[in-house]
Parts: structure tokens; sequence; C-alpha cells
């Protein structure tokens, strides 16, 4: 895994022992992660899966540039890179998020920060479910899928 620094939970009763937010280069407190966790959870429930270990890290944008350049080979802002461990039905990932980019996202797309701040997160765990973005209709079926998910996330309390 790349997160090594990533502090590890007790497990609770709703099986989300192991999704874990770390920060780097950024002070950054998620609101309310327990929430997440469930979430994210029941999303990936919903399609069947199960959670392994999925590390969310909150960065800036030069921790992620830096990233994007050292393991991928590209030279170019982005707001999410997520590297895919799933093995069969066990949804694994590192995830890692630019926190000044999710802002920024949100004033361009003239959306609040948290609603930016969900869609990156679990359009991270979209792909780890198999969505991909890199075709004009991949990033159509993605943009749905998120929406879709965020209506989840007004039903989990």
């Amino acid at each position: 895994m790349l997160c090594h620094n990533i502090p590890r939970l007790l497990k609770n009763k709703y099986d989300t022992m192991a999704i874990y937010f770390s920060n780097e280069n950024v002070k950054f407190d998620l609101p309310d992660p327990e929430r997440v966790r469930r979430w994210i959870s029941h999303v990936v429930r919903v399609h069947g899966k199960r959670v392994g270990e999925v590390n969310y890290l909150f960065c800036d944008d030069a921790y992620l540039l830096e990233v994007n350049r050292t393991y991928l080979d590209h030279d170019t802002y982005t707001d999410i890179i997520t590297f895919d461990y799933v093995a069969g039905n066990i949804i694994s990932g590192d995830i890692f998020i630019s926190i000044e980019r999710v802002k920024e996202n949100a004033r361009l797309f003239d959306t609040s920060f948290e609603r930016e701040l969900h869609r990156v997160i679990i359009h991270g765990v979209l792909h780890l479910l198999g969505q991909g973005d890199k075709s004009e209709d991949d990033a159509k079926e993605m943009r749905r899928r998120e929406e879709e998910c965020l209506e989840i996330w007004n039903t989990i309390k």
C-alpha cells in the first residue's frame, strides 16, 4: 500500500473498520467520518461487494502532483487518484484527494465544498467498483452513478 502512515481504527458494528482517513501536507478534518464510512460501506454492499481496506489520503495539489508524476507518469494536477487493489468481491485501494482541487472545483461548478468532496470520495469508490471514466460514455455513466450515490448520502444517518 502507498499510505504507510494510515491510522488503524477499531472495528465497529457497520463493518467499516477498514476505511481509513489521513492527511498529508494539508490541515483538514473530514466532517463526520463515521457517517462517511457507513455511506461508503452501504454503496459497496449495494454493489454486492465487501470493503477490504480503503485508505483515503487528503493532501494538497503539490503532493498529488508528485504522486501523479511518480506512479502514473502524468504531469498534471488532478482532484483524485485511485490505486485499485480489488481482489474478487473485496474492494481495496488507496485514494488520494487534493483538498485544494476539491475547493476549486466546488467554486467552478457552483456547488458546496461538502457536496464536491462527497462526489470525489465516492468517485474513488466507483473506480474500485469497476466504473471507468476515460471515454465520454464512461464519464457520463460515472457522473450518473456519482449523483445516485450522493442521493444515498442523504439517507445515511
